[in-house]
């Protein structure tokens, strides 16, 4: 899994100065007419930035909410499960309504930090079946964005689609990741942990420690579609920091350098009234304690 840091490493970004395009010959004769073609306007998309995204002491993550969400709910905060502040779950355990005092520092659009936030408690936790957290916060969705003009970003509720374009947004380094979806692996096996359907990226996703539960964003509807959260890094069978995958024969496939995300749209029936995580709700397959 893409561990959470107890330091950070800063790298420097070389830019190199592109060559100057080779000016066009000119020839004499008359210009030919110019074809003029009616442009078609495309829908806009809205470009992926940093604000809603929160960096964590050791990880990523993100102020999300659902479509039912109210702005005078205590809004939430998505991480990994291996991100809490209690260390990583046991494999079949679950973490709920456990009080924290956890801080989360606020980013806005450019990345700039725009305040500091506060959890009441652990909502929900795991590392079975997916690798997810969720705090609850002390302020409310309308108190935040009062106060930071921000606004917290909406948990798809919808599967991603196999090809589609995306971005993690990493609140920890100021930095985000564009590729897309490559596919979906039936189960991710981690050291003690499997996680079930997961994403996995293109290889343009190169994701590293501290990147764990940053939001991904499908970037045709600007919605989160899963929270990353490991990645193989040296080529390890189904080893800790070197998942495996494992098709529904039991086949195993080693894909060093790949990176996975868990999805997030099964999060979704499980928020209820007052953004309460309730594991009875009609639809909620999330594992129970």
């Amino acid at each position: 899994m893409k561990k959470p840091l107890v330091g950070a490493l800063f790298a420097v970004l070389l830019l190199g100065a592109g060559a100057a395009p080779a000016a066009a010959e000119t020839l004499d004769r008359p210009a030919p007419h110019p074809v003029v073609k009616a442009v078609k306007p495309q829908p806009a998309v809205k470009a992926v930035d940093f604000a809603g995204t929160v960096a964590l002491s050791n990880c990523s993550g993100s102020v999300v909410r659902v479509a039912s969400s109210k702005p005078t709910d205590p809004a939430l905060v998505l991480s990994n499960g291996h991100c809490l502040e209690s260390g990583f779950p046991a494999p079949g355990q679950v973490v709920v309504d456990k009080p924290s005092t956890r801080t989360f520092t606020l980013l806005n659009a450019s990345g700039g930090n725009a305040g500091t936030l506060k959890a009441s408690k652990i909502a929900y936790g795991t590392m079975t079946d997916t690798d997810a957290s969720l705090y609850q916060l002390t302020s409310t969705y309308a108190q935040i964005e009062s106060s930071y003009q921000i606004k917290a970003l909406e948990l798809s509720a919808a599967r991603p689609a196999q090809g589609g374009a995306i971005t993690v947004v990493s609140g920890y380094w100021k930095r985000t990741y564009s590729c897309a979806v490559d596919g979906f692996a039936y189960r991710i096996k981690e050291g003690a942990w499997t996680w079930k359907d997961s994403v996995r990226y293109t290889p343009a996703c190169k994701t590293i420690g501290g990147t764990s539960g940053s939001p991904v964003i499908d970037n045709a509807t600007g919605k989160v579609v899963a929270v990353n959260n490991t990645g193989n890094e040296s080529g390890g069978r189904c080893t800790d920091n070197n998942p495996c995958e494992v098709d529904e024969t039991g086949n195993v496939t080693v894909r060093k350098g790949i990176n996975y995300a868990q999805q997030t749209y099964t999060i979704v029936p499980c928020v209820g009234a007052g953004n309460k995580i309730d594991l009875g709700r009609p639809g909620c397959t999330l594992p129970k304690p």
